[in-house]
């Protein structure tokens, strides 16, 4: 008996964009489940996608979201090659929210309960410039460049928008429970609390209380979800961000120890140097463009 949960890193990869290819790779794609949010764009072949207690037959120009959580599968549903674009992310870390909107998590969880379209016809996904949109997050994440993240979230969020407007076009609103989920955290949204706050100093108790969790039932759901205590989850968010600064910035080591939560600079040295196996002025030189 296999298991559904399909483990994520979300601090580690927060987005995953790959190409699939079924000579590569070994089908049907069991059933499964992630707290990941994923987006399917089909290249190549046809497909049957299944998703709780629904199943749509893709073809070349569809897509397909799977929500958060959903139980998800996919199958061959004819001889030829089956290829297709996958974007998978943690939507709790795509914050681009208009002042009038409430949070994406919150919306797509709606959209989710009121039972909306998972799936995407090509006439539909071309008015999304699903296409081009998918490609454009595949190349950006192979290369790698300066503020490619950030692109590839912008990218994700154009996405999202159109499929959310594709819903109110069938008849889903934003009502005032929407809004109301966005003060709300749980378990697997609360990633997106810690990031915002990344800055201040955040006892783990007061996690727990945002969740509306016990500090002992938080802490062993934490670790079952993250595979890591959140104290050490915090700690090494902090030296991913450490990292970024050092990599596409030339702000000496004080400014980015505050920048990025720590009590004082020698308190960063010595905690990149325990994670990343050297200093951060050598790991600047080592990754400094030739």
């Amino acid at each position: 008996m296999y298991n559904l949960f399909e483990a994520g890193n979300a601090l580690n990869t927060p987005f995953e964009c790959f190409v699939y290819i079924d000579e590569k790779n070994l089908y049907p794609v069991r059933p499964h489940w992630h707290y990941f949010a994923e987006l399917i764009f089909m290249l190549e072949g046809c497909a049957e996608m299944h998703t709780d207690d629904e199943v749509h037959t893709a073809r070349a120009g569809d897509m397909v979201f799977f929500h958060p959580q959903s139980v998800h599968s996919i199958y061959t549903a004819a001889p030829e090659p089956l290829r297709f674009i996958v974007l998978k992310f943690d939507i709790n870390s795509i914050n681009i929210a208009s002042s009038y909107a409430p949070k994406l998590r919150s919306i797509v969880k709606s959209a989710r309960n009121k039972q909306m379209p998972f799936y995407f016809p090509a006439q539909e996904a071309e008015k999304m410039e699903c296409r081009r949109l998918f490609q454009d997050c595949v190349d950006e994440l192979q290369r790698q460049e300066y503020g490619y993240d950030r692109i590839i979230q912008t990218k994700l969020y154009h996405l999202l928008m159109n499929i959310i407007r594709c819903w109110m076009r069938n008849g889903f609103s934003i009502d005032h429970d929407v809004f109301s989920a966005d003060a709300q955290y749980d378990i697997d949204s609360v990633t997106e609390f810690i990031d915002s706050h990344i800055k201040e100093n955040l006892p783990v108790a007061d996690i727990a209380a945002k969740c509306g969790l016990s500090y002992s039932c938080f802490a062993k759901k934490f670790h079952q979800l993250y595979g890591k205590s959140c104290k050490t989850y915090i700690e090494e968010m902090k030296i991913f961000k450490v990292e970024d600064f050092l990599l596409f910035t030339d702000f000496d080591l004080t400014y980015i120890s505050q920048e990025t939560g720590f009590s004082d600079c020698s308190h960063m040295i010595k905690s990149f140097k325990r994670y990343r196996g050297c200093t951060p002025k050598q790991f600047r030189i080592k990754h400094q463009p030739a």
